[in-house]
């Protein structure tokens, strides 16, 4: 099957003899934040994305420019026939930190391969990745659902809209979550199994999110195995999180950018935002 991959890939590109056209997109912002009774602080994000596309064919290019010119991400796209190969052709590099947000413990292979085929089978999508993952999406009566057989590891996920909620629901090796998205008298309101309550309106020309994220418990680290060795997907542990509070206030203006005001109850802190897309 890999040999198979590969030749579909090579194949692709073998046949492109020109970019027909390049999009150019990108994301920048500065934020000042006053940290409560720590420090303050100033930080810097700038994003680029590069698409190219012919024909059929689309390599997208993600780039981190804020400090130095570097590579996030670097993917291509293609039909041949009833089949989508879409190739991740980037590697990232891990932390690999025992800072206790569960880190990985080793470098991670984060590239691969998977075709897809529009099968005969209703709506269905059957998919294949070089790592033997078998995946089928589809939309049946107005429910999309996506289930990716894994070994020991299978990952469910539905969504659907009904009666003006969006809901969705996943099952991941046994793990279930859910989110409820809905609009109640020009409120946008947004719940989650993990006890996140988000809420968004319009506020005299501003927009006002209030937003709660529910406590989160601590998850232990990876156990090491029989032979003495940790397995290659091994992490660190994950440290406890208490509850806590924002309010954001954003305006858009006519400049282009969007600024915005954040209070975080945890730490008492006020963060100042100036934001452009284009």
């Amino acid at each position: 099957m890999k040999k198979l991959i590969a030749l579909f890939a090579v194949s692709t590109l073998a046949s492109t003899s020109a970019i027909a056209g390049v999009a150019l997109s990108g994301a920048a912002s500065v934020s000042y934040d006053d940290n409560g009774t720590l420090a303050s602080s100033t930080s810097y994000d700038a994003d680029l994305s590069f698409v190219g596309t012919a024909g059929g064919t689309t390599v997208t290019i993600g780039m981190d420019v804020d400090t130095t010119a570097a590579i996030t991400g670097a993917d291509l796209a293609t039909t041949i026939g009833p089949m989508t190969i879409a190739a991740d052709m980037h590697n990232g590099t891990e932390t690999l930190l025992n800072d206790g947000d569960g880190d990985y413990r080793t470098l991670q292979d984060d590239t691969g391969v998977t075709v897809s085929l529009d099968a005969p089978i209703g709506d269905a999508t059957v998919g294949l990745d070089n790592s033997g993952n078998v995946t089928v999406s589809g939309t049946f009566s107005g429910v999309t659902v996506t289930h990716t057989v894994k070994n020991g590891a299978d990952k469910t996920t539905g969504s659907a809209s009904i009666a003006g909620m969006d809901i969705t629901i996943g099952n991941d090796a046994g793990a279930s979550t859910w989110t409820l998205g809905t609009t109640v008298s020009g409120v946008a309101l947004t719940l989650s199994s993990a006890n996140n309550v988000t809420a968004a309106f319009g506020l005299t020309g501003n927009t006002m999110t209030i937003s709660h994220f529910g406590a989160v418990a601590s998850v232990a680290a990876t156990a090491i195995q029989s032979n003495g060795l940790y397995a290659t997907t091994a992490v660190y542990s994950t440290e406890a999180a208490n509850a806590y509070t924002t309010v954001a206030i954003s305006r858009s203006l006519t400049s282009g950018a969007t600024l915005s005001a954040t209070y975080k109850d945890s730490d008492d802190s006020l963060t100042l935002k100036a934001a452009v897309a284009f």
